[in-house]
């Protein structure tokens, strides 16, 4: 709906004429309403849906004890999920590929670890392996397809807490990118391990 103020002749004279025309524009003009949020039942088919995405920020990991922070990049190309982590003096620094199930780790000395030794390299660089597959997800703020999930979501209908497949999520400081509002920074935790991102930089 838009405004429609058409001008109008009002034949009468003094402060009467001032009075009328006031409230001859007044009626004329409708209020423009408030655009209405698109509802989560179709903004949730549409995150989980985005197949590639490109992201700069942060990361930091705690297993409750020890702590590990590093920058990070990451590029989702439908399945394939690549992140670089950069840390201080190249402490931690890796290069992470995950597709479906294969996992490959290349550390800082440029070694390579695929499966079972890739698991075991991420979980020592963190503290606890992450779910990377779910994180694909909860880092555009939607859930997992693949698990049950208890969702909560704000007036503007995005998703600010999340419970799945034993995992808390927890999204915020949303930001327009494109055609959806992505949360800008991310906190999943179980228990006591705990890993935070936050987000410099969206590309879809």
């Amino acid at each position: 709906m838009t405004n429609r103020c058409r001008p109008g002749v009002v034949r009468v004279s003094g402060g009467t004429r001032i009075a009328a025309l006031s409230a001859l524009l007044c009626a004329g003009c409708a209020t423009v309403p408030r655009a209405v949020p698109v509802s989560w039942e179709q903004r949730l088919p549409a995150l989980q849906a985005i197949s590639e995405f490109d992201l700069d920020g942060r990361v930091a990991a705690s297993d409750g004890q020890q702590g590990f922070s590093a920058g990070l990049r990451w590029r989702q190309q439908n399945d394939t999920a690549t992140l670089d982590l950069s840390a201080p003096l190249g402490f931690g620094a890796a290069h992470i590929e995950q597709t479906g199930d294969d996992l490959t780790v290349t550390t800082s000395k440029g070694v390579v670890l695929t499966q079972a030794a890739a698991s075991q390299e991420l979980a020592a660089t963190l503290g606890f392996e992450p779910p990377l597959h779910s994180l694909r997800f909860w880092i555009l703020g939607a859930s997992d397809p693949t698990f049950p999930a208890q969702e909560s979501i704000d007036d503007q209908q995005r998703l600010t807490h999340l419970e799945q497949d034993g995992w808390s999520v927890e999204g915020a400081d949303y930001s327009r990118v494109g055609q959806q509002w992505l949360p800008r920074r991310l906190t999943v935790t179980r228990q006591a391990l705990r890993l935070k991102v936050v987000v410099n930089t969206w590309r879809l």
